[in-house]
């Protein structure tokens, strides 16, 4: 029997200011079982719901977290807001902040968590960006949206599904290309009509054209790494991850 308490996480090797806190959680620890075990951060899989609020309870208390994170209803869109101007659950793809103590979050299983910041630490984002948010541009809604200078902004790219378990239609790879041809290089062909897609690489070709020069991580493959990472690819009914951003 595992430890509930026993968690651990992943903090991003970037070079942002040491007020800038941030981190992705991983599965193992926590109170949920079955397909949810262990350390399931969603309230909207299936899990228990007890479950959960203990999860949500420990990651604070572990983490030290300055606040309750603003938990997000995805809807695979491009839409951020800022923390401190809501409250509850909102429907939104992503949050920001330029506010101390108040934190940014988003929930994945497969798709890219995108963590943001500004090379001053004046402001921090936390982005959902699965294929369809993506193609919609969540990116280039985040860029705009932190209102600095594209060179100015680091960005890093959490645990996504891997560059070799990603299979999508002929459909995603022709969406992508007709929104920019740079994007094919981001798909190997598997069978026809099937490819397989990088999606760090999408994200990078988007973060590259915008401006974005300073980009980490993206050396993950939630698929492939059940030990670790949750994946509804590969597992369908399961948990998720939190990618938290703040500033101190």
């Amino acid at each position: 029997m595992t430890d509930p308490d026993a968690i651990d996480c992943i903090r991003p090797d970037w070079p942002a200011k040491p007020w800038v806190h941030a981190l992705t959680t991983m599965r193992n620890g926590g109170y949920s079982s079955g397909r949810y075990a262990s350390f399931n951060l969603a309230a909207h899989t299936g899990d228990d719901a007890d479950a959960v609020a203990l999860n949500r309870r420990l990651l604070k208390d572990r983490m030290q977290l300055p606040s309750e994170p603003l938990w997000l209803s995805q809807m695979h869109g491009k839409h951020l807001l800022r923390v401190e101007s809501v409250g509850g659950i909102v429907e939104a793809d992503g949050s920001w902040s330029t506010i101390a103590g108040t934190v940014c979050a988003v929930l994945t299983a497969d798709c890219l968590p995108m963590l943001f910041c500004d090379s001053a630490g004046s402001r921090v984002a936390a982005v959902h960006a699965g294929w369809r948010g993506l193609h919609r541009g969540i990116i280039s809604a985040a860029v705009e949206t932190l209102s600095v200078p594209a060179r100015d902004l680091l960005v890093w790219l959490g645990p996504a599904i891997g560059a070799d378990a990603f299979e999508v239609g002929q459909e995603v790879y022709d969406s992508f290309v007709r929104i920019n041809p740079a994007n094919s290089t981001a798909f190997r062909p598997r069978d026809d009509p099937h490819w397989l897609c990088d999606i760090y690489a999408l994200a990078r070709i988007e973060l590259q054209a915008l401006g974005v020069e300073s980009v980490y991580g993206g050396n993950f493959c939630t698929s492939s790494d059940a030990e670790r990472f949750y994946s509804y690819r590969r597992d369908g009914i399961t948990g998720r991850m939190a990618s938290l951003i703040w500033l101190a």
